[in-house]
């Protein structure tokens, strides 16, 4: 899981890294408008892989409370 959403995180640099420079926030009107709206988009697919990175649950703990649950039933004759 954390492979993917690093791997998605670098592709989302990527892009930025090659469509920044070929985006125009001064000129107005629709070029304008589109060029906000990409950088908004992109910074919110950063924002979220960012977010499955660090608010992912570990492995060690998730495996720690499933021992903490599991309760043994002795059957006596």
């Amino acid at each position: 899981m954390k492979q993917r959403l690093l791997l998605c995180l670098l592709l989302c640099g990527v892009m930025l890294y090659y469509a920044v420079p070929r985006l125009s926030l001064t000129t107005g009107g629709l070029e304008s408008l589109f060029s906000v709206t990409w950088l908004l988009f992109a910074l919110f697919a950063i924002a979220g892989n960012l977010t499955g990175i660090l608010y992912s649950p570990k492995k060690g703990k998730k495996h720690k409370q499933s021992m903490k649950t599991k309760k043994r039933i002795h059957y006596y004759q």
